[in-house]
């Protein structure tokens, strides 16, 4: 009756690629892939910081590669000013390319 379609046998196309990798070449083609890694960053502030200085955190922005933290704790200001180069490595990780090269806070 019905022809069985087994996708174990097809050969896979050689012009298709996987999803993530259309994304990232088309974010790559509009020039618009370091915008997108550095929203991401923000997005994931609470997941890769934690939520007790999430909370604190009152504004997030990124401009020329310099995330700027706005925090409604100086002494956290203090805290985290002394673990910078971990938490720029910390954040790099979280997206497919380095965006972070410095952190200033306020």
């Amino acid at each position: 009756m019905f022809k069985k379609n087994n996708h174990r046998n097809s050969p896979r196309k050689a012009d298709i690629s996987p999803l993530k990798e259309a994304i990232e070449q088309m974010l790559k083609s509009f020039h618009i892939d370091k915008k997108f890694y550095e929203t991401q960053v923000i997005e994931n502030w609470e997941k890769i910081m934690g939520k007790p200085i999430a909370q604190r955190t009152t504004r997030l922005r990124v401009y020329k590669g310099i995330l700027y933290v706005s925090l409604n704790s100086p002494a956290l200001r203090q805290e985290l000013a002394l673990s910078k180069k971990k938490m720029i490595q910390l954040l790099n990780e979280s997206v497919p390319e380095p965006v972070i090269e410095d952190i200033v806070f306020s």
